[in-house]
């Protein structure tokens, strides 16, 4: 029996249609609207004057790692088309297409030209081209002509950007900001159509300035990149089919120098070595309220088609959580909707300075009528609203009064309640951990007045006065475990079977082995073959396309499967097809495989998925069973074609806008990029077996010089922003796996780092799954991974890896395997860090497809830590 399980038809199957039709049907969860004078939805499907460099080259999603192989990708012309409206510009969008073209061809002529100059391999520039992602500025002149043969008052303007990994965006016209081209082209639609709709289709944040002083157009709306539908989407927004009810997740500056890391982020001071988080805490909207800096669109900020008013109704103190019910009524006439209600609270001005608010909890309506009401109900945990002390090393909520506020966005809520914590309370007792041998650094604290929601004073002495028990918030203490003792040598031979039927123990199976072994299990099955498929991410030999997979050196002595690991985070990517031999081998053919013929004899298979909305789209929602959806779409395919970890969901921190990832991941706050990451991990792990990687663990917030970046950040930043998101992940929805980041933190590289991947993860947060490292973070070929790269510091060392618990290192190389049993024979690890390490690989591996599909012992199961709706 054949072990490739893809289709062996061409044609397209059922599966891709009901996901199709899966993605497209949350679409109008995800937009945002910025700005509409009433223009949207359009009143027929008539004629569209169509403009922009995304209309025919709309973005499904970003590059690298995060793209996927789809069957198809309709963009927005097709979309319309395909849904009955008449796209009158084919003129302009042929010289736009050709525009483009040529604008890519000799970006792409370079790259191969330099590969071919620097002696290297065809193979180095298709590298370089994803690592340097081309972002096209070509863009056609609008003319007279152009306005004229187009025959209708409507015009849409499709605005796209494209960012990737290994580089960062610039503050710079044709990116950040419009170019000049942009602006001249929207000046003249603007003046002369009586309507004219911007459509952005980014991932990321940009500067907005120009868009809103154009006098002359009409409507806004962040369209996101939806997949490979993203052009039906589009045209069942503009027609009214969906309906737009999604709120920003960031923070949209006046101006990027706003931004309180804008002058250092990056290579913008010049040094892509060392980044300083002077800013600590203050990220986001926790900047902007508390130093009174004003926003173009504050966080949460999201226009409808409709009105809604939210009233709170009732807040009660029980025990030790806050329930807080709040009726949202649709108030227009017209049209039906959605509402997001946000929960912040403001915490008292004692110990360490505080944010003027932070969001603790938030729950989206149904779709409600005109005059149609529902009561939300938000239970939140007292304990997640605890700040980290770094000189008491505890979790603390001061004694005081806490404000809660509701509303629909950051800046638009009322106080609810005031509720007095009468005595402080430690939450949580740790130790000192992420000591930063450059020393300390200042970071800003808050100077003058604060931003102030209108008639706040008057809200609060008016608002019910309610008193939190503190004897019911439970005070923890982290135990911080020891390396366990080496186990006694077993001369036996046991298979794994026998472990996963219940015969043997874990501990049995690996006193047997012998340390090669155990090197070899802590290293990828690239260990004897890697090259710039592995860097490229398709290292896998299993499953044709999947980034890598563990080793299969065990299994013809032990019967140790393999698990196949495949990049996301915006569906599952796979080579789209590939050809069984009659040996049991395949290759690949399209996607990141090289070497695939199509002329080879055999079986041709065919692996089309899905292209699920990206990360930053989807968290747009605030809708957390949507997101629990797609995840559920992606774990559907994994178990389809045999994946066993899916390497996402991506879940860092959008510290600042110009990060080129910042499209895999979903917020600039720690509470909406953890609740989204665990319920995608839900929706995955619905599939017995087969689980989520979440990543990149810790701080990976830069991409230029990614491997190389040194990380400088408090403990206090790192608890409660840039670490506190995975630690929601992690004990709200117990992903299978966890992915460390490439760059260093506070002068020790993410993989080899016990405070982050030892101490916070397992002993504080109790994570039970597996550590895995980002692809060839110990690898020399480590300096190929960014389009910029400096060496002030170096690579990541494979026996720190193993020494830290980061137990698996990806694709895997022979130089990892030789380095882990060199560090053993000289004492810089011990047999007792090898026994730890396989342990958990296994105790993973019998949880997957492979084996049970059933946790192994006592696996802690998710629960809620922040809040929930009931």
């Amino acid at each position: 029996m054949s072990k490739f399980l893809a289709p062996t038809s061409p044609e397209i199957t059922e599966r891709e249609i009901r996901n199709q039709a899966r993605v497209r049907a949350v679409a109008g969860d995800c937009m945002v609207l910025l700005e509409n004078d009433g223009t949207l939805p359009l009143k027929e499907k008539g004629k569209i004057a169509l403009y922009g460099n995304g209309a025919r080259a709309t973005v499904k999603g970003g590059t690298g790692s995060g793209d996927v192989y789809v069957r198809e990708t309709i963009n927005i012309e097709e979309g319309l088309k395909r849904e009955g409206f008449t796209v009158t510009t084919a003129a302009w969008l042929d010289r736009q297409e050709r525009a483009a073209r040529e604008e890519r061809e000799a970006y792409e002529k370079a790259a191969i030209d330099a590969a071919v100059a620097a002696g290297q391999p065809k193979e180095a520039a298709q590298m370089m081209l994803i690592l340097n992602p081309m972002n096209p500025v070509a863009l056609a002149k609008i003319t007279e002509e152009d306005f004229q043969q187009s025959g209708t008052d409507t015009a849409v303007y499709v605005l796209a950007r494209n960012s990737g990994e290994g580089k960062d965006r610039k503050d710079e016209a044709g990116d950040y900001e419009l170019s000049e081209m942009e602006i001249r082209n929207l000046r003249f639609l603007a003046e002369k159509y009586e309507k004219l709709i911007v459509m952005l289709n980014i991932g990321g944040v940009i500067d907005t300035k120009a868009l809103r002083s154009i006098p002359g157009i009409n409507a806004i709306v962040l369209s996101g990149q939806m997949g490979n539908i993203t052009g039906l989407t589009a045209a069942d927004l503009l027609s009214g089919k969906a309906q737009p009810s999604g709120k920003l997740t960031d923070t949209w500056a006046e101006n990027y120098s706003d931004y309180p890391s804008s002058a250092t982020f990056s290579g913008n001071d010049g040094d892509i070595s060392d980044e300083t988080y002077s800013e600590g805490i203050y990220v986001g909207y926790r900047y902007f309220d508390t130093f009174n800096v004003q926003p173009a669109y504050e966080f949460g900020f999201g226009r409808s088609y409709t009105t809604f008013a939210i009233e709170p109704e009732k807040t009660e103190a029980a025990g030790g959580d806050i329930l807080v019910s709040v009726k949202v009524t649709n108030t227009g006439s017209e049209y039906s909707g959605k509402e997001v209600v946000q929960v912040y609270v403001s915490a008292p001005a004692k110990g360490p300075s505080k944010p003027y608010q932070e969001l603790r909890g938030f729950a989206k309506t149904r779709e409600l009528r005109p005059g149609e009401a529902e009561i939300l109900k938000i239970r939140i945990r007292a304990a997640s609203m605890a700040s980290f002390c770094p000189k008491c090393l505890s979790w603390v909520l001061m004694d005081g009064d806490y404000i809660i506020r509701i509303g629909n966005s950051s800046r638009n809520t009322h106080v609810a309640a005031v509720v007095n914590l009468p005595e402080r309370v430690v939450t949580e007792k740790v130790k000192h951990l992420f000591e930063d041998p450059a020393g300390s650094f200042e970071e800003i604290t808050p100077a003058g007045s604060s931003w102030t929601a209108p008639g706040e004073a008057e809200e609060i002495g008016k608002a019910p006065k309610l008193t939190l028990d503190p004897a019911a918030i439970e005070t923890k203490e982290a135990v911080y475990a020891e390396l366990p003792a080496p186990l006694a040598k077993k001369e036996s031979l046991i298979p794994f079977d026998r472990v996963a039927g219940g015969e043997a123990t874990p501990d049995d199976f690996i006193a047997q082995m012998t340390d090669a072994e155990l090197a070899y299990l802590m290293v990828g099955n690239s260990v004897d073959n890697v090259g710039f498929n592995s860097v490229l991410g398709a290292a896998a030999k299993t499953l044709p396309g999947a980034a890598g997979e563990t080793t299969g050196k065990l299994e013809e002595k032990y019967g140790l499967k393999q698990m196949e690991l495949c990049d996301g985070p915006a569906g599952l990517r796979l080579t789209p097809e590939y050809i069984e031999k009659a040996d049991g081998t395949a290759v690949g053919i399209g996607g990141m495989s090289y070497g695939g013929d199509l002329n080879t004899e055999g079986i041709r298979h065919y692996q089309y998925l899905t292209a699920i909305p990206i990360a930053v789209t989807l968290a747009s929602s605030w809708d957390l069973k949507l997101i629990e959806e797609m995840g559920d779409v992606v774990g559907g395919e994994m178990e389809e074609f045999g994946a066993t970890l899916w390497l996402a969901p991506g879940m860092n921190i959008h510290r600042n806008p110009l990060c080129g990832r910042n499209f895999e991941y979903y917020s600039e706050d720690p509470l909406v990029a953890g609740k989204c990451a665990a319920a995608d991990t839900k929706g995955i792990q619905k599939h017995p077996g087969h689980g989520t990687t979440i990543k990149h663990y810790l701080a990976n917030n830069q991409e230029d010089n990614r491997m190389f970046t040194n990380a400088h950040i408090s403990e206090r930043a790192i608890r409660e922003i840039y670490s506190r998101n995975f630690r929601i992940a992690v004990e709200e929805a117990q992903p299978m796996s966890i992915m460390t980041s490439y760059n260093l933190v506070n002068g020790i590289h993410a993989a080899n780092n016990p405070d982050s991947v030892t101490c916070l993860l397992r002993d504080e947060w109790g994570f039970e799954g597996m550590v895995m490292t980002d692809w060839l973070t110990t690898s020399d070929m480590s300096l190929q991974l960014s389009a910029t790269t400096q060496l002030k510091y170096g690579k990541a060392d494979a026996a720190m890896c193993v020494a830290a618990q980061n137990d698996l290192i990806e694709p895997g190389e022979k130089a990892d395997y030789d380095r882990i049993l060199e560090a053993l024979s000289q004492g810089e690890i011990t047999r007792a860090h090898l026994e730890r390490n396989a342990r958990n690989i296994l105790k993973l591996m019998l949880r997957t497809h492979l084996y049970s599909g059933q946790p192994y012992g006592d696996i802690v199961p998710g629960r809620c830590i922040t809040f929930e709706q009931e």
